[in-house]
Order: C-alpha cells, then sequence, then structure tokens
C-alpha cells in the first residue's frame, strides 16, 4: 500500500515539475554514462595491453647464459656460462615446477628464398614445447615442429605469418611449399595465426621463421644454446623456479647459485604485475573522475527534493495531523529519490551499453574494446545506490521532522 500510495505522488511530482524533472533525471544520465563508459574503456585497454603481453607467452621466463660476477670456490668472476641441450634437460628433470622448457639457437638474417624472391629473416630453432611457451599457434592445415622432425633432423620450417605472406603472397597457401634456407631446401609445414604482440626479445614472431633445434645444430655445428625459455603453470611459483635454475646451474657449472648475473633472466610475469597494478590505478582514477561527474547529478537530486519538501509542507503536515508516522514521510521522499535515481542510471547504462555495443572494429586496435563487465556494472550501481541515498536523506529527514501545527501554518 506504502509504495503504491509513494508511487502515485511521484508520477504526480513529475507531471507538475517537468522541465525541471527532466534536468535532473538528465544529470544522473549523464553521470552515470560518464562512469560506465570510463570504467568501461580502462577495462577494455586493460584486457587489450594483456593480450598484447601474452602475445610473447604466459608465465614464461627467458633466460641468456652470461659471465660469472663473483669469485666462486676458487674460481675466478668473468667467467663465460655455457649451457647445453643436456643442462635443459637437466633443469626440467630436476625442477618439477617447470611446465616447459627448450634450449634456443637463432641465426640472424639468414637467407630465405622462393624463387627469385630472397629475404633475410630471423631463424629460431627451438623444440616442440616453444611453440605452447611462446604462443606459437599454427593455422588450420597446418602444424608446429614435431617430435618426429626433432628425431629425423627433418629440413622442415614453420613460418610467421607476416614472413609467408611476404615470400608467397596472400592468395598462396604456404603449407607444403619448398623454401631455400641457406641454399638448404625447407618444407613448410605450418603459418602462424596472425596474433597481437608488443614486445620480443629479437624480433616479431610473425617475421620469424622456426626450425627443429636439432636441425639447425646439424647446419651450424652449433653446441651451446644461446638462450633457454621455461613456463611455470602457477605464477606463484615462478621466483622459486628461479632460484632453482640458478641453483642447479651453478651447481653443475660451479658458481654461486645467488650470481644472478651468471643467468640473466626476463621474468615476464614481473611486467604483468606492474600492469595489473597499474591499471588498477588507472581505472579507481577513472572511476574517481567518473563519480565526481555523477556527484553533480546527485546534487540536482537533493535540490529537486529539497524544493518538494517546501512545496508540500503544508501537504505533509495534514499527513502527519491524520497520523501518518514520520517513517512513512522519510520513506516517500527516499523512495521517490531512489525512483529518479534508478530511471537516470537505467537509461545511462542503456546509452553506455549502445555505445560499447557500436564501437568501431578498428578503433580496437588502439584503445581495446570497451567492456561493460560485472565489475564496472556493480561498482557504478554501488556509487548510484550511494549517492541517492545521500541526496534523498536529508530532505527526507527534514520533511519527516517537521512539525505539524507549524506546517499547516505555512
Amino acid at each position: 500500500m506504502y509504495l503504491r500510495n509513494y508511487f502515485r505522488q511521484f508520477l504526480r511530482d513529475v507531471r507538475a515539475q517537468r522541465l525541471r524533472m527532466f534536468l535532473t533525471v538528465f544529470g544522473i544520465i549523464w553521470g552515470t554514462a560518464a562512469v560506465t563508459l570510463l570504467l568501461a574503456f580502462g577495462e577494455g585497454l586493460h584486457q587489450k595491453v594483456v593480450k598484447d603481453q601474452k602475445g610473447l607467452g604466459e608465465n614464461i621466463v627467458i633466460c641468456w647464459p652470461s659471465r660469472t660476477s663473483r669469485p666462486w670456490q676458487g674460481l675466478p668472476r668473468g667467467r663465460s656460462i655455457r649451457v647445453t641441450d643436456e643442462d635443459v634437460e637437466l633443469l626440467r628433470r630436476e625442477i618439477p615446477e617447470i611446465s616447459y622448457i627448450s634450449g634456443e639457437y637463432s641465426a640472424d638474417n639468414a637467407k630465405l628464398k622462393v624463387g627469385r624472391k630472397t629475404v633475410a629473416p630471423p631463424v629460431t630453432a627451438a623444440n616442440p614445447e616453444f611453440a605452447v611457451m611462446r604462443n606459437l599457434i599454427p593455422r588450420p592445415g597446418g602444424r608446429y615442429v614435431n617430435a618426429e622432425d626433432m628425431a629425423l633432423r627433418r629440413r622442415v620450417v614453420f613460418l610467421g605469418d607476416a614472413l609467408a605472406k611476404d615470400l608467397f603472397g596472400e592468395e598462396v597457401d604456404a603449407v607444403g611449399r619448398m623454401v631455400e634456407i641457406q641454399d638448404a631446401p625447407f618444407q613448410v609445414v605450418g603459418v602462424m595465426q596472425e596474433k597481437e604482440q608488443d614486445s620480443s626479445y629479437n624480433a616479431r614472431d610473425k617475421d620469424q621463421a622456426f626450425i627443429p633445434s636439432t636441425t639447425y645444430k646439424g647446419m651450424y655445428g652449433t653446441k651451446y644454446v644461446e638462450n633457454f625459455v621455461f613456463q611455470v603453470a602457477d605464477v606463484k611459483r615462478v621466483e622459486t623456479a628461479k632460484k632453482k635454475v640458478l641453483a642447479t646451474l651453478g651447481n653443475k657449472h660451479r658458481f654461486d647459485p645467488e650470481d644472478e648475473e651468471a643467468i640473466g633472466m626476463w621474468d615476464t610475469t614481473e611486467g604483468m604485475k606492474f600492469l595489473d597494478t597499474f591499471f588498477l590505478a588507472f581505472r579507481m582514477f577513472l572511476g574517481i573522475v567518473g563519480a565526481f561527474t555523477l556527484v553533480v547529478g546527485g546534487i540536482g537530486v537533493s535540490n529537486i527534493m529539497n524544493v518538494a519538501v517546501e512545496e508540500r509542507t503544508k501537504e505533509i503536515g495534514v499527513k502527519m495531523a491524520l497520523g501518518a508516522k514520520k517513517r512513512y514521510v522519510l520513506g516517500q521522499f527516499l523512495t521517490e529519490t531512489f525512483l529518479i535515481t534508478l530511471i537516470g542510471g537505467a537509461i545511462g547504462f542503456a546509452i553506455s551499453w549502445a555505445i560499447c555495443a557500436a564501437f568501431p572494429e578498428k578503433l580496437e586496435e588502439f584503445v581495446g574494446r570497451p567492456e561493460i563487465s560485472l565489475k564496472v556494472a556493480l561498482t557504478t550501481t554501488a556509487i548510484l545506490g550511494g549517492i541517492a541515498l545521500v541526496a534523498g536523506w536529508f530532505p527526507a529527514r527534514a520533511a519527516a521532522n517537521l512539525n505539524p501545527v507549524e506546517a499547516l501554518r505555512m
């Protein structure tokens, strides 16, 4: 019964104060859209940057054998540490935290030839696990280097998508065709799916060629890996794995396990932690900016409710003289405040959703796709609810505390 009466009174106020009500609701619409869109664009940009970062690999550590910086067990500092495939297998056996690991070899500016066309891209050699760690996903109909290729030292090559386009053009399927690498024939077994990648340590994967490490060693007579890459399934165990890598190789090659310069490491999870922290602060900043815009709309709601109290003072006095309780009057004005906020918030949400749905795909490459996630919706709803409560509470309390006798005199 109370709610029905509240709603009827609200409709009478809307008809009586159309312009004022419209401007008040518009302020809530504008504020809601501002909060929602700012948070949505912040979320979309975060997801894009994370996706680009994962183009290099997820939870991976790239390690470069280097020189010792400390004397150890009578040996001088400055010794070169050289790692072999046998050392990589030792790490696989000894460190349970490591899910995948691969040595990596590379040749810069190796000549690739198809017909009369010659290019000089980086050639990378590794084992099949390298593709899993580095997100080298083949297009349908192709594959990456496999264990049989490794065992038989096959001359097969997996091409980055940009390199394949450069060699064969867009219309030609490169899988099954032949290329020459350093004048040796290689068969293309796969082409990488296009992916976003914003960091690398040699070249972008799209511009590289990948061959079996056993084939590479047979061609170049290389014994020592240039670097090795490992992946840890649980990001919380990365630090433990890094320490164990230093300890295991330190014991094998006789260097101080605390000497971090002996094996240089690029821990990509540290970058992800920084990004998560940065974008959390960034979204909080955007949320605060949007919330201030919404506060302006809340001030408008509070003003219109104060005006409503002044205009309906005698009506409130009559109701209280006839037995209306304070909680009835308080509930009436709070309900009207929440209705105004609800209508403005719902329209603001609808506008935000429409803008996100119609966002041009061409711009997603630069700023990501704005996303109204559950977190964004809950945050905006919480801000709206808080503003509605504050905006309506003081006018409603003023109305509920009116003296009926004095109200009837006005």
